[in-house]
This record gives C-alpha cells, sequence and structure tokens, in this order.
C-alpha cells in the first residue's frame, strides 16, 4: 500500500480515524465534499479487515432476498438488534457490494456465477468470498486503490491517536502522536469519523491483530460519547490452537463445507448440543468445546476436514492450509487443534441510523461503533458489509454536519499539549499481559457474578495506576485497553441473564424481567434512560428500553 505521509499535519475537512474496510469507504464518500485525513496507527495492512477470511454476507444469490437475510441476521442478534438498522444493512448491502464490483474487486465465481457460500446460521447460500478465503484483503486491496485514485485524501500512517478534541461541546480535532519522532499534535477538522475497529486484544487469545485495543471506544468514552452493549463480545469457537503460536482464526466457512468437531478421543459431539451440530450458532458451539475440553481434560477439541479431499481443501482454503503447514499440520491428513478465541465486539459507540454518535461532530462506524444490527450476536460474515454501508452513510452526514461548521482554531490544545507533563507505566507489557488473562478467565466465553466481580475489583484498581496522560503508544494502549475492559466486565455484571454471546452460568436464563434493554454506559452526565443504576469506578451505567 503506498503510503502518502506528510511531514508536518495537513489542515483537514474531515478526519477519518482508522483505515480498514469502514474507514476506507468513509473516506471515499468524504473526499467528494472536502479535505480528508486518513489517520493509521502502525502500518495500514494491519487492520482487522485485512485479515477477514470467510467472506462477506450479501443477497444475491437467486435463491435469497433481502427480507430473508433481514429475518436471519434478527434471530442470529437474539431479540436485541435494531430492527430498522438490520433493514439499512440488508437494503442498501447489494449496491454496496456492486459499487465493489465496479472498482474491480473480484470475487469468486463459478461457471461465470458468483459462487455463494454457507456458513452457520444463515438459511440461504449468500457468503461472496474471494481467492477462497482472503475475501477481507482483496476488499482492502480494492478500497486502497480507489482510495490512491483521489487527491482530496491525504494519510498519515504510523500516527497514534491519542484523544478526540471536544470544544463548545462539539467534536473538532483529534490529539495525534506521530510514532515516529514522538511529537504530539492537534489535528483540527470539520467532522471526525471513528472507524477504529474492536478491541480482541482485551483478551489472551482474540483472532484480532495486535493493534485491536479498543482505542476508538476509549477515546469516545472520554469524549463523553456513549458506549452500549458492551458485554456482548463474539468467541469464535475454532481458533487454530498451539502453545506456540498466537490464535489463527479458521473460518466457519469450513465448516459451512462439511468440517466436523471432535473432542481428543476422536469422537464428534456437536449433535448432543444442537441439532444444527457444527453449523449451530457461534456462541453455542463455543460453549460445547469448552464443556467437551472440561469432560475431557483437554487444552482443545479438533476440526476435521481430512474427509474433504486435499485437493479441494487446498483451492478452497489455500491461506488456511498455507498458514497451518508453517506450523507443520497439513490439514488435508491431519485434524487441526482448535479452541475458542475472542473475535468480534457486537458492542461499542452508540450510534444512530447515519452513524451520528452522542457527541455532535463526531460519527462512527464499523466495529468500534453499535449500530445496532448484531444485537446480542452477530450473524457470520455481516461485518465486512456493515463496514461498507454505515461507512458510508456516516461519511453522508458528517458531511451534512460540516457544511454547518468551519475548521476550529484549536491553539489553546495544541499550547496544552506542548505544556503538559507526561506520565510512565512501568512494565506495560506486564500489565497488558495481566489484563488480558483476567478478562479471559473472569470475563470469557463463560462468565458468573462472582468472576465479574473480581474483575471489576481489579480493573478499577488498574484504572488508577492508568489514570494520567502518556507519551508512548504503549502505554496508551493499555491505557485504553484498561478502560474497554471495564466497560465489558461492568456492562457484564449489570446484565444477570444469559442471552447471544453473552452467558452467565449463575443467570442461565435468557429471557428475565428487563432482558431486552440495552446497557449504556458514559463517564460525563447520566444519558437518557428511565434508570440509573449505578456509578462505580467512573463509569455510569444506566438503562435504556428495547431499541428496534
Amino acid at each position: 500500500m503506498a503510503s502518502r505521509r506528510s511531514r508536518a499535519p495537513v489542515e483537514a475537512d474531515f478526519l477519518v480515524i482508522g483505515s480498514g474496510v469502514a474507514g476506507l469507504r468513509a473516506a471515499l464518500e468524504l473526499s467528494r465534499s472536502g479535505r480528508v485525513m486518513v489517520l493509521t496507527k502502525g502500518h495500514p495492512l494491519q487492520s482487522s479487515s485485512i485479515h477477514a477470511q470467510g467472506g462477506v454476507a450479501v443477497a444475491m444469490s437467486e435463491e435469497d432476498d433481502v427480507a430473508i437475510h433481514l429475518t436471519d441476521t434478527l434471530k442470529a442478534g437474539h431479540g436485541l438488534c435494531r430492527k430498522e438498522a438490520v433493514r439499512v444493512l440488508v437494503e442498501e448491502g447489494p449496491a454496496r457490494i456492486q459499487e465493489l464490483i465496479g472498482w474491480g474487486a473480484k470475487f469468486d465465481k463459478v461457471g461465470g456465477k458468483f459462487a455463494f457460500a454457507r456458513e452457520a446460521a444463515h438459511s440461504r447460500s449468500r457468503i461472496l468470498r474471494a481467492r477462497g478465503d482472503a475475501t477481507g484483503n482483496e476488499m482492502v486491496r480494492v478500497l486502497i486503490a480507489e482510495v490512491n485514485r483521489q487527491k482530496q485524501i491525504q494519510r498519515l500512517d504510523h500516527h497514534f491517536t491519542v484523544d478526540l478534541v471536544v470544544d463548545a461541546g462539539r467534536c473538532c480535532g483529534a490529539v495525534v502522536l506521530d510514532e515516529g519522532s514522538g511529537r504530539q499534535f492537534v489535528l483540527p477538522a470539520r467532522a471526525i469519523v471513528l472507524t477504529t475497529g474492536g478491541a480482541g486484544q482485551i483478551y489472551a487469545r482474540t483472532t484480532n491483530p495486535a493493534n485491536a485495543t479498543g482505542d476508538g471506544m476509549a477515546m469516545a468514552l472520554r469524549a463523553g460519547a456513549v458506549l452500549q452493549d458492551m458485554e456482548f463480545v463474539q468467541f469464535h469457537p475454532t481458533a487454530l490452537y498451539l502453545p506456540s503460536s498466537p490464535p489463527f482464526l479458521l473460518s466457519e466457512a469450513m465448516r459451512g463445507e462439511g468440517a466436523q468437531l471432535r473432542n481428543n478421543k476422536g469422537a464428534l459431539f456437536m449433535q448432543r448440543y444442537h441439532p444444527m451440530g457444527a453449523l449451530a450458532p457461534r456462541d453455542i458451539v463455543s460453549r460445547a468445546i469448552l464443556a467437551e475440553m472440561a469432560a475431557t481434560k483437554a487444552r482443545h477439541v479438533y476440526l476435521d476436514v481430512t474427509h474433504l479431499g486435499a485437493e479441494f481443501v487446498k483451492r478452497r482454503f489455500p491461506t488456511i492450509y498455507a498458514t497451518c503447514l508453517r506450523y507443520d499440520i497439513d490439514i488435508t491428513e491431519e485434524w487441526i487443534p482448535v479452541s475458542p478465541s475472542a473475535h468480534y465486539m457486537m458492542g461499542g459507540v452508540w450510534t444512530d441510523l447515519n452513524g451520528a454518535t452522542t457527541v455532535p461532530g463526531l460519527f462512527a462506524a464499523g466495529e468500534v461503533a453499535c449500530s445496532g444490527v448484531h444485537g446480542a450476536n452477530r450473524l457470520a460474515s455481516n461485518s465486512l458489509l456493515e463496514g461498507l454501508v454505515f461507512g458510508a452513510r456516516a461519511a453522508t452526514v458528517a458531511v451534512a454536519f460540516a457544511g454547518r461548521h468551519d475548521i476550529p482554531q484549536l491553539s489553546s490544545q495544541e499550547a496544552a499539549i506542548r505544556a503538559g507533563q507526561f506520565g510512565t507505566l512501568d512494565d506495560a507489557e506486564k500489565l497488558r499481559s495481566s489484563l488480558r488473562r483476567t478478562m479471559w478467565g473472569q470475563v470469557g466465553v463463560i462468565r458468573s457474578g462472582e468472576s465479574l466481580i473480581r474483575a471489576c475489583a481489579q480493573l478499577s484498581r488498574w484504572a488508577q495506576l492508568v489514570a494520567q496522560p502518556f507519551a508512548s503508544r504503549a502505554a496508551l494502549e493499555v491505557k485504553n485497553m484498561v478502560q474497554v475492559a471495564q466497560c465489558v466486565a461492568e456492562a457484564a455484571l449489570w446484565r444477570e441473564n444469559s442471552v447471544g454471546a453473552h452467558y452467565r452460568s449463575d443467570c442461565p436464563e435468557a429471557k428475565r424481567a428487563g432482558w431486552q434493554q440495552h446497557s449504556r454506559l458514559s463517564s460525563g452526565e447520566v444519558v437518557s434512560g428511565k434508570t440509573l443504576q449505578k456509578k462505580s469506578r467512573g463509569l455510569l451505567l444506566s438503562l435504556r428500553g428495547r431499541i428496534g
């Protein structure tokens, strides 16, 4: 990816923070109305989007339609989706995909027609894929090429966004750290679109890349935005389990093509847990795997594709085949050791149907946002489509907002940074590791009131350690991870029922009184809601009636 990096900050009408599918699509939309600056921490090819294997779900096949896609999504969300948002997703999705194809996206075909695959909880074959299992990579490739053709779009790679600037009640800029020089500076803008992705790194086992540290959620919280549904963290049931390697996602499409799950004794087990067997929803498969691991005193189970034929496996899953081979596992001949890993955040920065947050001037899209399309559990392969659809929508309303505001003068904020005193975080890596282990053990696939109380207490202690400005990316990331983890644990403790990806062993019932309410967290004034539940550890947790 070619980088157009400015030696000095360039004034822009719009800031896009993050450069995955949602950010790139937003930047393209914004570039029609002004100058756009895309900020990326680290290397631009490290986004979660680029690692997405399975595909993109869209109602474009002859056997499918948007009404069926809507029904499947609502069912997967366990009654907590915002129906209007899901309708936007499925109705606008085909046009966004056709647009991508027009820009040069090459999705796999068979006999001249798109090869639609099926994944768990989908009632139709609607998953478009590229190069077998490299769909996200292909979508990012096309979007980057289109972005590079737009002279109105500039990029600052290796620039970490420290905080959002809110002045007179309006989000109008960002504090940015140049990772090369260590200098912090302020970038003003008429409007800001937040597309920083998820927070999988708060867990010891995750399929997310190392930079998925919840930065956008944390900075939005500090800026006064509301976070919603943070208790809903999706755990992918099949990530490669090897002590010497990080978890590597083994796409759900493998089970869609007939892969089977076996325990360490070689026995198939999923049919005992759900009528759909290995194609049951992800939360059910994840808990079933943990149950088998406990029953057999094993650290993993196995995913078996050996019966599908070597040529088919190599052709259909080339990236997975090559990656496993690097770890000396030939998946055409051997069972693959797998166990669950944190995968996707259904909760995030609350937005309306157009990507507007509760802070004027701040818009959000993609995994960082909670648009309401996923509810309590995301339907597989809806996330890439969400990035395209809501990235474009957020940009459209950001343009309308910007038309009523000038680029602000933020000289006082710049002066404050120059005069600021930055703290140091001793052994940030150790704190990061301890946090991830705590979240995995206490706020993981299966939670309980007791484990969540312990986690909240520990997170509160860590929050005090990071409650100061820092100068390094490592310390700033840990600060963000602590704050986001706190939100997840607090919301999980509040929700005293089990629904979708949130499972409480002490509250296994799905429909206790108030189960359709949404957790909403803020760090400032109480947000609209009929009941203030509690104020603890600097967070305000309120209830709001069902949305959608």
